[in-house]
């Protein structure tokens, strides 16, 4: 049976110097996952504007539902500037107030989250209190609520990320979220293999997967460690490439895979997204398979 799941987050426009391309990172998982045969359902806000409705075109292009997603006429489509350093990771301007800041609950996206396997949400999302108000009331009916910390200056607060983790099931985070943890949270353990079996306890957490640049990436499950050293690419862009991660590990955790591969298998993509401009390169099996083979 197809599996299906909810992400409730930003849908945007990341802006380059010279292009645009659609972005937001829970627009970006269920890309990924719709590409991997999920059946995924995307909960957001666009504005009744120009940019919003070529946002929805090209989700029905993708054949991602886009029956979730609200049009607000008070506030607009959400853009970010995005920047690139020397080793072209990224820096984001995040604009604010903008569509996806009021997300409010429907009926059909509580009926959506009660009957799917899982609900994706981040820290982002929920900078303003009416769409934190929404991302609570789906994750407590969730039979799987999947927490991206996705941590961006300065839209996240103590409270809130406490909230959210006792909401949660799934963490994902990546380096600086974990010293986040580690500094705020009162761990004590200071290793990363000591400190991610403290947050799952402390949590009642079934699984965290810790991201780790191009050092790959680490999984805590069922009591147990598994690691990836990753793939070593040339980097495009980092934008989105934790996203396309996320993504594969739901697919693979959903489809109860053996834990090495899944964790493979998101750093697979996750790297090649790196090494390609933007947040939703195209692909598919042969490219990644080619990809892999040309990766060490």
């Amino acid at each position: 049976m197809q599996n299906t799941v909810v992400c409730i987050g930003e849908l945007l426009w990341d802006v380059y110097p010279n292009d645009k391309k659609v972005g937001g990172s829970s627009t970006n998982v269920s890309l990924h996952l719709a590409k991997q045969g999920i059946n995924c359902l995307l909960v957001s806000a666009v504005g009744d504007d120009a940019d919003g409705i070529t946002l929805i075109n090209y989700l029905t292009v993708k054949n991602l539902s886009t029956h979730l997603i609200q049009i607000k006429k008070n506030l607009p489509t959400s853009t970010v500037i995005i920047k690139l350093n020397d080793d072209q990771n990224a820096t984001y301007t995040i604009a604010e107030p903008v569509a996806w800041d009021e997300i409010t609950l429907t009926d059909g996206a509580l009926t959506s989250v009660e009957n799917a396997d899982a609900l994706v949400f981040c820290s982002l999302t929920c900078r303003e209190e009416k769409s934190r108000e929404t991302v609570c009331a789906l994750a407590d009916k969730a039979r799987l609520a999947i927490f991206d910390m996705n941590l961006r200056e300065p839209f996240y607060c103590f409270d809130t990320i406490k909230l959210l983790l006792k909401k949660s099931h799934v963490l994902k985070i990546n380096e600086n979220e974990l010293l986040y943890l580690k500094q705020n949270f009162a761990l004590k353990n200071q290793i990363d293999e000591e400190c991610l079996p403290e947050i799952a306890e402390k949590f009642a957490l079934k699984a965290i997967c810790l991201t780790l640049g191009g050092n790959g990436a680490m999984v805590w499950h069922n009591h147990k460690f598994y690691r990836h050293n990753g793939f070593k690419i040339k980097v495009a862009d980092t934008v989105g490439a934790g996203d396309a991660f996320l993504a594969t590990f739901i697919a693979g955790f959903l489809a109860e895979k053996e834990m090495l591969e899944a964790l493979e298998n998101a750093c697979l993509l996750g790297a090649f997204v790196a090494s390609q401009p933007g947040a939703n390169p195209n692909y598919n099996e042969e490219i990644l398979h080619e990809f892999k083979r040309n990766s060490f």
